[in-house]
């Protein structure tokens, strides 16, 4: 049975799946759309103000130093990710819908998770000094570079339009709110440590948000009839691939730079990742007025398989000998 339930679908995604259901049946019109935009872009403000409360400056500086691995992984995030989308554009464009395409550029632009990475690495033994700076340091950088490159990437090879006007809004949305959370961190880090479960329910209740709210849209402007069933199947395939490559290319890294074993397990579930934390957030304010649901469907997929996929090969590395 313990084998079985690492397969299955945990809590959260169950939940996420409930809110495309109901946003699905029962989505928000007219002044409810207004009026959740509100409330979303107020808990997002309040979720990075948290994780900026949170984040350890110490950690930072621990694993700082091994500057050859964070470069690694900022390269498989960064370059690889987006490259690998560019080059499977004669492959995945046929089997999905020209927006679900987009999404899955949009998720090749995205920086790594943050807890995952760390607690997949925790789990199978790797280097959790390096891994917490580096996935830190990559929802950081992604800040700045997700915007650009989805403005280089996605407007080249996909049919969504980006305004540069875009980073402005991400800085005032999530990193001023993070920044102040640093700022405010000696009075406020220990009692947010503290209350973990606050920051959780924060996090994980501003993505349900961003997501009703995204396909309440969609589905009001025809995103189910829009998109057949041949096509999500296709979706799946795309992020299987997408994920499987990536899985490869970080192990090849790994052996290129020669890292040791827990360098290279640091490296393939910090660069192998992408987070839907961020990405949800931001597709939001990058794609507004455009079909958001349907470019965050591969986002959301992409998590789930991550997760499976990770916590199996994360179970295999812990049973090594010590």
């Amino acid at each position: 049975m313990s084998r079985l339930t690492r397969f299955l679908p945990d809590r959260f995604t169950l939940l996420l799946v409930a809110t495309v259901l109901i946003a699905s049946v029962l989505p928000a019109h007219g002044q409810g759309i207004v009026a959740f935009g509100w409330i979303t872009n107020i808990a997002i403000a309040l979720l990075f103000f948290l994780h900026g409360a949170r984040l350890s400056r110490d950690a930072i500086v621990a694993g700082i130093t091994h500057w050859r691995l964070h470069l690694t992984v900022f390269s498989a995030t960064f370059l690889m990710f987006p490259l690998l989308g560019v080059a499977l554009k004669p492959v995945l464009q046929p089997l999905v819908t020209p927006e679900l395409y987009t999404g899955m550029l949009f998720l090749c632009c995205l920086p790594a998770t943050v807890q995952s990475a760390i607690a997949f690495t925790s789990m199978a033994r790797g280097n959790v000094p390096a891994a917490v700076c580096s996935a830190s340091a990559s929802s950081l950088l992604g800040v700045f570079l997700t915007p650009l490159l989805v403005g280089t990437v996605v407007a080249s090879n996909a049919s969504a339009p980006i305004s540069y006007d875009a980073v402005g809004k991400i800085m005032l949305q999530l990193l001023l709110p993070f920044v102040l959370g640093q700022f405010m961190r000696r009075w406020i880090g220990a009692w947010v440590h503290r209350h973990k479960s606050v920051l959780k329910f924060v996090d994980q209740g501003s993505i349900l948000l961003v997501v009703y709210t995204a396909f309440s849209e969609a589905v009001n402007e025809g995103l189910w009839n829009n998109t057949p069933l041949p096509a999500l199947a296709g979706l799946v395939v795309s992020c299987v691939v997408l994920l499987a490559l990536a899985l490869l290319g970080c192990v090849a890294l790994g052996r290129l730079f020669k890292f040791n074993l827990e360098d290279r397990i640091t490296l393939l579930f910090g660069g192998s990742k992408k987070s839907l934390a961020t990405g949800i957030p931001m597709a939001q304010v990058l794609f507004a007025g455009q079909a958001v649901g349907a470019i965050v469907l591969p986002l959301m997929l992409f998590h789930q398989i991550q997760l499976m996929v990770c916590a199996v090969l994360a179970a295999r590395y812990a049973k090594r000998p010590a």
